[in-house]
């Protein structure tokens, strides 16, 4: 009996470390934001972009609802619609082959309020690579841009949730040419403050970088890098990092030579893993994050303990409470979650 009983709590000790990979959705490049109240993701099949929700903290997702059928919708290799939360609702954005970007309002429940184009110049976002982000009533959309006849990061803000958009603002431009054509660039909206993380090209190194507005996106200020080594290549790695933002402090993660690294803008790196398509979450001082190594998608705790969740690409990880975040990711065509403990 005695034997059993330590057996049965070994067993019990070992699926503590287990997380079940749960199915959602059947789709490509999801997207993910929340709050207080709910889970709210986005993503694209074929041309449809759909909506699914939870409100109880990633356990179940709602039946997917389609958002609006967008022609030639950009839905693959890290292209895809993008999803914030505002004061009152949620703003969608995404992107067409021919480089368009299309807003769509809705209310938490998923139904369309109004859709409008983010981009005053037609079809400039030609790459369809393109981040999305809200705090308050204050949206901001960012994307690699054409216009000048090279690529540029440019921005768009909102002040009633994603109804209307700014005339459009060129954030950076590379005084070596252009900035790296194919990795994505991410932004996080706190309040004011606005980031933007973009992977650039100088003197042939395709560095990450962040740059911040203090004016709600108005206007911007200089480009810090990310880490001291650089990544001298020639071609482009599609694949554009994220990063997190506590207490106005930056914290980014990205791949370099297919090694994983993690910092603050302006401080030494530090390498957590191996693999590509890192992401990042924190919450109350702790940092999480997930990646993909070997084709698996990989997920290292606040005690830096790594986990696999499931075969994959492309993960996405947000924090739920102080003690558990959400990771969601992309398989075949099949959207999957997996609920962490932090």
């Amino acid at each position: 009996m005695k034997t059993w009983f330590l057996l049965t709590c070994v067993l019990l000790l070992a699926y503590t470390d287990i997380f079940s990979q749960e199915f959602v959705a059947k789709g490509q490049m999801p997207s993910v934001a929340n709050d207080q109240k709910g889970i709210y993701l986005v993503y694209g099949n074929e041309d449809s972009i759909l909506f699914t929700s939870s409100y109880d903290e990633g356990k179940s997702f709602s039946k997917p609802s389609l958002v609006h059928v967008l022609p030639e919708l950009a839905a693959s290799h890290t292209r895809g619609p993008q999803i914030g939360v505002t004061k009152n609702g949620l703003v969608i954005t995404a992107c067409n082959n021919a480089g368009n970007i299309y807003s769509f309002a809705l209310d938490k429940k998923g139904k369309l309020i109004k859709q409008t184009r983010v981009n005053d110049v037609d079809t400039v976002a030609k790459e369809n690579l393109m981040a999305l982000s809200a705090d308050g009533n204050n949206a901001f959309a960012t994307w690699l841009d054409l216009r000048n006849g090279r690529n540029e990061i440019y921005g768009s803000y909102s002040t009633d949730g994603g109804i209307t958009w700014s005339k459009n603002i060129r954030i950076y431009h590379s005084p070596d040419s252009t900035v790296c054509e194919c990795c994505k660039p991410s932004v996080i909206v706190s309040g004011s403050n606005v980031y933007v993380m973009f992977r650039n090209w100088l003197a042939g190194n395709r560095d990450l970088y962040v740059i911040r507005s203090g004016n709600g996106g108005r206007t911007f200020g200089t480009a810090e890098k990310l880490g001291t080594g650089s990544w001298a290549l020639k071609g482009c790695p599609m694949d554009g990092g994220g990063f997190t933002v506590e207490d106005n402090a930056v914290f980014a993660v990205w791949n370099r030579e297919g090694k994983i690294y993690a910092g603050k803008p302006g401080d030494h790196e530090a390498q957590i893993g191996e693999g590509r398509s890192c992401t990042i979450t924190s919450i109350a001082g702790k940092k999480v994050y997930a990646w993909v190594e070997n084709k698996q998608v990989t997920y290292l705790d606040n005690s830096n303990k790594k986990h696999i969740l499931g075969k994959g690409q492309l993960p996405v990880i947000k924090a739920i409470n102080n003690n558990y975040a959400i990771c969601i990711w992309e398989n075949d065509k099949i959207i999957s979650k997996t609920v962490v403990k932090i």
